[in-house]
């Protein structure tokens, strides 16, 4: 299924040379841009790209032809082709594999430069991953979320807030692993509250925060405990946990009009009263104005709602077309 707003749509990538097309977005972000190592094929490819790509799916915005935004998804399923998940790589996520419900990671979250004046793409983004969380009845979202550079203490009002207001469950928590940290980083530097708590401040904290952090936040995401050093990649990196069920109250009431409308999930299963009800809306048949579809596009696409539409087509059901 894919969601088109004017000429913009977002879907799976259905073949290789759209994930090619990802993959060249991501180097132009992560490597030209932010300065992540790359090897001298992927400069030559002009593609980022590591071994968990292999089984992975692509969540592309498409414009004019080229791939404008995109996330990469891992669920259980591929990660145990894979032998683990990439986040696994800078945290323990232990507590979260044992939970019996779907469980999926999003990771490699980038738009182009030239469309982020425009909140569009990553509300669309947003809106393909809602729709995707459905059809796969996933109730555990996870990730990391980064800041360019490698020194956290540039961010010290935004992880300590973090570390004080925001940390995941005991039962949910990830853990970083310093022990990964490339050699010569120092591992104290995993540590989150790296201010006391009477010295941290909202606004600052907020004003230190990346878009993408704001947003989780504004969903009703919780953290794990210690920020990873990306060293590599040149990035520090906090670990993003979203249940479901908890996403925060005010989507929740334009999801389906409701504050109860996600209620459905809990953390060990995904319930088929939920599914059927929302069902209705992102498994419309053929084309259906968003309008028509439900409010939890409205909320996400905002002014651009109006404009929106489903299509539902087989090739999306493809998969990764690796």
């Amino acid at each position: 299924m894919a969601i088109k707003v004017r000429d913009f749509e977002v879907r799976l990538t259905r073949n290789k040379e759209e994930r090619r097309m990802v993959r060249n977005l991501r180097y132009e972000v992560f490597v030209v841009e932010e300065g992540a190592s790359a090897t001298e094929e992927q400069h030559a490819l002009r593609e980022e790209y590591d071994d968990y790509d292999m089984a992975a799916e692509y969540m592309a915005v498409f414009h004019n032809g080229k791939v404008v935004g995109t996330y990469r998804i891992i669920d259980r399923n591929a990660a145990e082709k894979m032998g683990g998940f990439y986040t696994e790589t800078e945290f323990n996520i232990t507590k979260i594999k044992k939970s019996p419900a779907n469980i999926a990671e999003m990771s490699r979250a980038c738009v182009a430069r030239e469309y982020r004046d425009n909140a569009l793409v990553m509300r669309m983004l947003w809106a393909g991953l809602g729709e995707y969380i459905v059809r796969r009845k996933v109730a555990l979202i996870f990730g990391v979320a980064s800041w360019v550079g490698k020194n956290p203490g540039l961010s010290a009002q935004a992880i300590s807030y973090l570390y004080y207001n925001n940390l995941s469950p005991l039962k949910f928590r990830a853990t970083v692993i310093p022990e990964n940290f490339a050699d010569g980083v120092n591992p104290k530097l995993a540590r989150m509250n790296i201010l006391p708590a009477v010295f941290v401040d909202e606004d600052a904290a907020r004003r230190e925060m990346p878009p993408l952090i704001k947003g989780y936040l504004r969903l009703g995401a919780s953290f794990g405990r210690g920020v990873f050093v990306d060293a590599p990649f040149n990035t520090y990196d906090v670990f993003v946990l979203m249940q479901v069920k908890n996403i925060d109250a005010a989507y929740k009431k334009h999801f389906l009009g409701r504050t109860t409308a996600l209620d459905g999930i809990d953390d060990g299963e995904f319930r088929d009263g939920f599914i059927k009800t929302v069902g209705k809306i992102v498994l419309s048949p053929v084309t259906v104005p968003l309008k028509m579809a439900g409010a939890v596009f409205d909320f996400l696409l905002r002014e651009d709602a109006a404009d929106a539409e489903f299509i539902t087509d087989a090739e999306d059901e493809q998969g990764t077309g690796e």
